[in-house]
């Protein structure tokens, strides 16, 4: 008898007599009812035994059932070295063992043989746009394609980020809630995606490059708030704040400066107070918020880097000082190379870019790899980010050669994806790793990354809280 079949037996008894003993037992003679019932009760004497080892032999199976998956290469996200031939063993959603050696696979486990592959954590994106994907039309889909559209097609966009191997995505900004809506239905699984932390609708003041009325003619432009992410004055600053708590964000993010693709004419302005920031980072602070500030400008992202906020993204124009404060105060920087790569060649096409767009495109996008490059010598700390949404969804990984070409170590680029970016969101105790106790997000690749860092753009395998997604 197999052991599931001795558990479904040993099961099936019961303590209690069924109606056909019962029957059995008032059937007997006056002469043998005696030793009848004294045969019966011995019987269920053993019966509590006998369901105590049917509980001991199901808890058996259940530990059983693991998953075991045979690393030839593991880069573990935490460690400066990659090591060979491991077996990460999957409980659940959450790694149990990493142990060295292919471990034999019990009864009821299942073996993934990746012997020749490179596996590595779950990588993690800290600048994604799921909510669209530039093109000429952008501008004017604000006014044709509406919210549940668009939520449809967010949902494409988040399985081609999960499929390029990115399980978890900083998403920093959207319209109409539609990441919000996104995050809660990859939770419950209606769709396929990475794990979002949504920022939701990006503040910004005025004019100011997350306005969402730039451009616009002044019959349509009205006055947009705090609710729209609009704010002047730290009162309105807050209420915006609180305003994205009440919308289901899981972080604030603001544009410090002005912006490349908005249509207003300079990329490169501070657009916040030191008041209006501070009540910004203050009351996001008091929300357990962490703040992302968009920022090309050197004054702007001082303001920003002085304040408090978590993170500088892009950082074009970032100079010494601005260098030196972020070290100082522990302030990541996301530097988004691929967009300024896609920018730069999108601007060389007449007509691709509105005619206040196409300027800035083609100052600000060739500075974003030297910045990276200076700002990584000097000692900034670094975490991952693409700024995808600008360039293709899918085409995240990209950013990992232009990394490496302006000198970042192949394994430091990707630590930047792992257990750096899972740092900068406050989860490193869940993410960013593949050790004992943190969720099981895994990718593979076959061959060596740390030689060809290109095949991070090939990802073979893909698994999300110990499911396998690819």
């Amino acid at each position: 008898m197999g052991k599931f079949q001795a558990l479904i037996g040993i099961a099936s008894l019961s303590p209690y007599p069924t109606l056909e003993r019962r029957r059995a037992i008032d059937s007997t003679d006056k002469s043998g009812c005696a030793a009848g019932l004294s045969r019966y009760i011995t019987q269920m004497q053993f019966r509590p035994l006998f369901l105590a080892l049917g509980a001991v032999l199901a808890v058996t199976a259940t530990a059983q059932a693991r998953t075991l998956i045979h690393a030839g290469t593991l880069i573990d996200g935490v460690r400066a070295e990659s090591q060979k031939n491991v077996t990460i063993v999957v409980d659940g959603e959450r790694v149990v063992e990493v142990v060295s050696g292919f471990q034999a696979a019990g009864a009821g486990d299942t073996l993934i043989d990746l012997k020749t592959s490179t596996v590595m954590p779950g990588l993690m994106d800290m600048h994604t746009h799921l909510s669209s994907e530039f093109s000429p039309q952008s501008y004017s889909e604000r006014f044709y394609v509406n919210t549940p559209e668009a939520t449809l097609r967010a949902a494409m966009f988040a399985k081609k980020t999960l499929m390029a191997g990115f399980t978890t995505v900083r998403d920093l900004g959207d319209s109409g809630g539609i990441t919000v809506g996104l995050r809660e239905a990859i939770k419950k699984g209606w769709v396929q995606g990475p794990r979002i932390y949504t920022a939701g609708k990006s503040i910004a003041t005025t004019g100011g490059h997350a306005d969402p009325t730039n451009g616009l003619v002044p019959k349509y432009q009205g006055d947009p708030g705090p609710s729209e992410g609009v704010v002047n004055g730290p009162d309105e600053a807050r209420k915006a704040v609180r305003q994205r708590y009440k919308d289901g964000s899981d972080l604030i993010k603001i544009t410090a400066t002005g912006g490349v693709l908005s249509l207003a004419s300079s990329a490169e302005n501070p657009q916040f107070t030191d008041a209006e920031l501070k009540a910004i980072v203050e009351t996001a602070r008091d929300y357990g918020f962490r703040v992302a500030a968009h920022a090309h400008g050197a004054e702007g992202m001082k303001r920003a880097i002085r304040a408090g906020v978590n993170s500088i993204e892009h950082g074009t124009f970032m100079d010494d000082e601005a260098m030196d404060l972020m070290i100082k105060n522990g302030t990541w920087y996301v530097p988004t190379i691929i967009a300024g790569k896609w920018v730069t060649e999108k601007a060389k096409i007449d007509g691709f870019f509105p005619t206040i767009v196409r300027p800035k495109a083609a100052a600000v996008g060739p500075k974003i790899q030297a910045t990276f490059a200076k700002a990584y010598k000097a000692g900034v700390k670094v975490a991952f980010g693409t700024d995808t949404g600008v360039s293709a969804h899918g085409d995240n990984a990209k950013e990992f050669a232009y990394m490496v070409e302006a000198g970042m170590p192949p394994m430091a680029a990707i630590q930047s994806a792992t257990i750096s970016a899972a740092t900068l969101l406050g989860v490193e105790k869940d993410f960013g790793s593949v050790e004992k106790g943190k969720f099981a997000d895994l990718v593979a690749v076959d061959g060596d990354p740390l030689k060809d860092i290109t095949l991070l753009q090939k990802i073979a395998f893909v698994m999300k809280g110990g499911a396998v997604q690819k």
